[in-house]
């Protein structure tokens, strides 16, 4: 027998909640985009950074779009949830590589 909880014998989320998912839909092309580039300092213990955001893309190709990046501005850089960071002032560079990859993007912030 197992234990009732606090609340009562209901369950606010069903076992099966995966068979009410959205089915996987294609991303958009590259062109149409949102794709932003942004420097700041915010949470970076003062170290400047660059930030990319609003990429559609699997994690696979973020990641060789992440490699792509850092070869071309020559710093270092990670992926965290669908961001890519570049250490230092490199929107310059990040601007023209995702121009060059076929996207399309602004720069964002100051």
């Amino acid at each position: 027998m197992e234990p009732k909880s606090r609340k009562g014998p209901w369950q606010e989320f069903s076992s099966d909640m995966g068979a009410l998912q959205r089915p996987d839909i294609a991303p958009l092309p590259k062109a149409q985009q949102v794709v932003r580039v942004q420097r700041t300092k915010a949470g970076k213990g003062g170290k400047l950074v660059t930030l990319i955001k609003g990429l559609a893309a699997p994690e696979a190709e973020l990641k060789q779009l992440l490699k792509q990046l850092k070869a071309v501005a020559g710093t270092g850089g990670t992926l965290k949830e669908g961001v890519i960071e570049l250490q230092g002032d490199q929107v310059a560079a990040a601007l023209a590589a995702l121009e060059k990859d076929g996207y399309r993007p602004k720069q964002a912030g100051g």
